[in-house]
């Protein structure tokens, strides 16, 4: 991490006063003066700003109701992404546990917890996903059925494993899936006959998004729902 944004990351200074006070001498790593906002630090060095030492908060976890349209992606050069919704010192600090098509709304969880993102995203821990999925026809039975059971993707050589499907009305479901293939849902509405107009990620393992959430906005996760997801 720069030496400036670990500042502006510890204390309650702005990126460009944290780059002030470096080039002023006020900062101290390992017992030296830099001056060298770009100076690449670690959490573990000791650093001081005025003589008094500075550390890096906790953690941090977040839940964003990710709208349409949005990349999950760090950045990119020519369309808006999801860090890009976050103050920049914060989209600094975290990255996406779990990403969502740039059509596809609902929850997006961001965190600095490397283990954590692992825990949610690893195909060994077989994490839930919950999704309600607006159809172009109405779903039967047998469809429904064939989801549940595993379905065979275009261009894969093993079924889906069994998903949970509750039926909302004839053309909206809850789908419940425990793996991350590419489009997996998309995919698997594909090879049952029909095609997904409409996607919405509304839980990732016990945690549910937020209904005061609006879409672009974001919230700390609480203690109970950091925990939900066990390592």
């Amino acid at each position: 991490m720069r030496l400036d944004q670990y500042l502006a990351s510890a204390t309650a200074l702005s990126r460009k006063d944290a780059k002030k006070a470096v080039s002023t001498g006020r900062v101290t790593v390992e017992g030296d003066i830099c001056r060298q906002a770009n100076r690449q630090v670690e959490a573990t060095q000791a650093i001081y700003l005025d003589g008094h030492a500075i550390a890096l908060p906790g953690d941090v976890y977040l839940m964003m109701h990710k709208p349409a349209g949005v990349l999950s992606a760090t950045r990119d050069s020519s369309q808006p992404t999801a860090l890009d919704l976050l103050p920049g010192e914060l989209a600094g600090q975290v990255h996406i546990a779990g990403r969502l098509d740039k059509d596809t709304t609902g929850l997006l969880l961001l965190t600095s917890d490397g283990q954590w993102s692992h825990t949610v995203t690893s195909p060994r821990r077989e994490c839930r996903k919950s999704y309600r999925v607006w159809l172009a026809e109405a779903i039967p039975e047998e469809a429904c059925r064939a989801l549940e059971q595993g379905v065979m993707l275009n261009g894969e050589s093993t079924a889906t494993r069994p998903a949970e499907v509750h039926v909302q009305s004839s053309q909206v479901i809850d789908l419940t899936i425990r793996e991350g293939r590419y489009h997996q849902v998309k995919r698997m509405l594909a090879a049952v006959g029909n095609r997904v107009e409409r996607l919405h990620r509304f839980r990732i393992g016990p945690i549910v998004l937020d209904d005061s959430l609006a879409p672009g906005s974001f919230r700390a996760l609480t203690s109970e729902e950091i925990h939900s997801i066990s390592g």
